[in-house]
């Protein structure tokens, strides 16, 4: 590995450090989107089956937003309710909204990140091919005539463009799945919210003291 480096020159270094950057990514996306993290499947009937009766105390309430994502999200709606007991359909749906988009934005983190490292990793082992380029350019100029340059500085830079080259699409290809990967889990995620926060506004409002 040590010598693909060295025959690849500079311009690798960049995709190295692009390559670390999206490795990290990756796991620490994984970790943040596990099923558990975001939506536990039984948490809706849960809080459904708490709230029966009444609106359940601060202490449950914010055990609840601690849970997950889906747990911060109805709680939000028990919030507004233990606040103003007299709220409309319409006011603990914008608050429950509000605490979506935030829930939402955290999900999403990264992976703009991630969609950049994916089209920028072909440009930068294109940007090693066009040097790789000069460098043989430069090794003919320097002979007067097509294949009386420096053998060795013509293999230096065919190396530094073929290497480069691969190693761009090395990061990219996989940068790419991974970030088209994250984007549909978010994206079923965020559905799942939404029709989860709306079954418990239509609960909550069973809730409301008139």
């Amino acid at each position: 590995m040590l010598s693909i480096i060295q025959a690849a020159g500079w311009p690798i270094w960049p995709l190295i450090a692009c390559s670390i950057l999206a490795l990290a990514l990756v796991f620490e996306r994984f970790v943040a989107l596990k099923t558990a993290r975001v939506v536990p499947p039984k948490l809706l009937d849960e809080a459904i089956s708490v709230s029966s009766k009444s609106v359940p105390g601060p202490d449950v309430v914010t055990q609840l937003a601690q849970n997950s994502a889906l747990g911060e999200v109805l709680a939000s709606g028990l919030r507004t309710l233990n606040s103003h007991p007299q709220s409309s359909e319409a006011e603990l749906r914008a608050a429950m909204e509000g605490a979506g988009r935030t829930v939402a934005h955290r999900l999403e983190k990264y992976l703009t990140a991630l969609a950049t490292i994916a089209s920028a990793a072909p440009l930068l082992g294109l940007l090693g091919t066009v040097i790789g380029m000069i460098e043989i350019f430069g090794s003919q100029a320097g002979g007067g005539a097509v294949g009386g340059g420096n053998p060795a500085q013509l293999a230096h830079g065919i190396s530094i463009a073929l290497y480069n080259t691969a190693f761009g699409l090395i990061v990219a290809i996989p940068t790419l799945i991974f970030w088209r990967y994250f984007r549909s889990r978010v994206d079923e995620y965020l559905l799942t919210l939404e029709l989860a926060a709306e079954q418990f506004v239509r609960h909550l409002g069973r809730l409301r003291k008139p």
